[in-house]
């Protein structure tokens, strides 16, 4: 179920934004559980976009843009940047 008034070019837009940049990701995983990882936008296609992850992350690493507007991922600016 979409969460947001916000359309699928909104998403797009966004995403376009933070090519290259740090992020930090959380993946709702159903049943109250979530990951969380750092990471850096590596690619973006029309239907779905790519994250790197920084560590030994093992889980999902690409997400639609579907994904992004209801709330089954949350992606955001970094507040630490790495060097």
């Amino acid at each position: 179920m979409i969460k947001t008034n916000r359309s699928l070019e909104d998403a797009k837009k966004y995403i376009l934004a933070l090519r290259g940049k740090d992020l930090d990701v959380q993946v709702n995983l159903g049943r109250n559980k979530c990951a969380y990882y750092q990471g850096k936008l590596t690619a973006i296609y029309p239907a779905l976009f790519t994250v790197m992850p920084k560590g030994e992350f093992l889980g999902k690493t690409s997400f639609s843009y579907s994904e992004l507007l209801s709330g089954g991922v949350k992606v955001r600016k970094s507040k630490i940047e790495a060097k």
